[in-house]
C-alpha cells in the first residue's frame, strides 16, 4: 500500500510502505476512506515534534471501514464504518479511568502519526480499538465525520471547556484557523455575550464571522484595545490561544481579565515568556492540554442532528493519492484560503488488503 512518510524536517513523500498487520488482540485494521491534514502535521514536518521518527506514516484523523479485527475487540467488527480518533486509549490505566485519554499510560495517547504509523495511508492499524474508534451513524458523511477526529474535540475540550466559557462571557479566540473556528462554533453552545476572533488573515476573519464570531480584529492592529473597549477595560473572561507562537500567547495574556481564564490550544515549538511580573496578582487561570476526545460521542450526536458547522470548514478535497498537493495547499493557507482539506478514495477503487474470512 501507499502512505505519506516523514523522512525528517522538510522531507516527506507519498510512497510504498508495508501493509499494516494486527499486532495485538485489541487492534483493528481500517481501510481509509477519508483523511485530513492537521496543523500538527505541519509542525512535525518543520521538526517541532522530535519524537516522530523518520520513516513514520503521518496522520491521526480518518474515517474508514474495518477490514480486520483482533480477537479481543468487542465494540466493532469488520464491515463497520468508523471514525478513527486522534487519541488512542487503553481504557485500563488510571488516566483512562478518569477519561484523560491523552495521558494514557497503557500504550495509548497521541500515538497515530506520532509514535506509530498513522492514518495518511490506504490502510491503518488502530490499537485499543474499543475506545479508539467510533461507529458512525449513516447521517454523518465522511467529510463531516473526519473533522470530529481531532479538530472539533480539540477546540471544544482544550479551548471551550478548559476555558470554562459561561453564559454572558466575553470570549476572545486568537487564531481563526480550523481549531479556532471549532472553538468559536462550540463556544456558542454556552451563550456567551460576545465572541471576538483575532487573526492576521482577512479570509480567516471572514470565516470566523461565518462560524459565529460577533466581532473580529486584525492581530497587527492592537486587538487588546478592542477587547478593552468592549469590556470597560476589564479584558475578556476567556481567551483561547489557537496559534502556537510566542507572540500570540503573550497577546492572550494581555487580553484576559483579572480572574479570567487563558486556555492554550496551540502547539508551541519555541519557548514562550510567561510574564508573571504582570500576572501573579491577577488571579488568572492558565490551562494547557492535549485533547482527550471524551466529547467525541456527544459531538457525533450533534453532527448527526445538524448542530455543528462541519462541512463549512472543508474548503478543498483531493483524491487520497494527491497527498503532496493537499499538503502544499494546506501549508500555504494564506495564499490558498484553505481551512481544512479532505482526501478520499472513491468506493469503486477500494480493494481490501486483509480480506476477512
Amino acid at each position: 500500500m501507499k502512505g505519506y512518510v516523514f523522512h525528517g524536517p522538510g522531507q516527506s513523500a507519498w510512497e510504498e510502505v508495508p501493509d499494516p498487520e494486527i499486532k495485538d488482540p485489541g487492534d483493528v485494521i481500517v481501510r481509509v476512506d477519508a483523511v485530513t491534514i492537521c496543523g500538527t502535521d505541519l509542525h512535525i514536518l518543520k521538526g517541532d515534534v522530535p519524537a516522530v521518527r523518520p520513516g513514520t506514516v503521518l496522520g491521526h484523523e480518518a474515517v474508514g471501514e474495518i477490514v480486520e479485527a483482533g480477537t479481543d475487540v468487542r465494540t466493532v467488527r469488520p464491515g463497520d464504518r468508523v471514525l478513527v480518533s486522534c487519541i488512542s486509549a487503553c481504557g485500563r490505566c488510571g488516566y483512562c479511568r478518569e477519561t484523560s485519554y491523552s495521558q494514557c499510560r497503557g500504550g495509548g495517547g497521541w500515538i497515530l502519526g506520532h509514535l506509530v504509523d498513522g492514518t495518511q495511508a490506504e490502510y491503518v492499524r488502530v490499537p485499543h480499538a474499543d475506545l479508539s474508534v467510533h461507529p458512525l451513524p449513516g447521517a454523518v458523511a465522511n467529510e463531516d465525520a473526519v473533522l470530529l477526529a481531532d479538530i472539533f474535540p480539540t477546540g471544544y475540550e482544550v479551548g471551550v471547556l478548559n476555558g470554562r466559557v459561561r453564559p454572558g462571557d466575553t470570549v476572545a479566540v486568537v487564531g481563526a484557523g480550523p481549531v479556532g473556528l471549532a472553538a468559536i462554533a462550540t463556544a456558542r453552545l454556552f451563550a456567551p455575550e460576545r465572541i471576538v476572533a483575532v487573526d492576521l488573515a482577512a479570509s480567516r476573519l471572514q470565516a470566523a464571522k461565518e462560524f459565529g464570531a460577533d466581532a473580529v480584529a486584525d492581530a497587527s492592529e492592537a486587538p487588546e484595545q478592542l477587547i478593552g473597549d468592549l469590556t470597560g477595560e476589564l479584558g475578556a473572561d476567556v481567551v483561547i490561544e489557537a496559534v502556537g507562537v510566542p507572540e500570540t500567547f503573550e497577546l492572550c495574556a494581555r487580553m484576559v481579565r483579572p480572574g479570567g481564564h487563558l486556555a492554550n490550544v496551540g502547539v508551541h515549538g519555541a519557548p514562550v515568556t510567561l510574564h508573571l511580573e504582570d500576572l501573579w496578582s491577577r488571579n488568572v487561570t492558565i490551562t494547557t492540554g492535549l485533547v482527550d476526545t471524551r466529547s467525541t460521542p456527544a459531538l457525533l450526536r450533534m453532527a448527526a442532528a445538524g448542530r455543528l458547522p462541519t462541512r463549512r470548514m472543508v474548503t478543498h478535497t483531493f483524491p487520497l493519492d494527491h497527498m503532496q498537493e493537499a499538503y502544499d495547499v494546506f501549508g500555504n493557507a494564506a495564499e490558498t484560503g484553505a481551512l481544512k482539506v479532505v482526501l478520499g478514495v472513491p468506493q469503486h477503487e477500494v480493494v481490501p488488503v486483509h480480506p476477512t474470512p
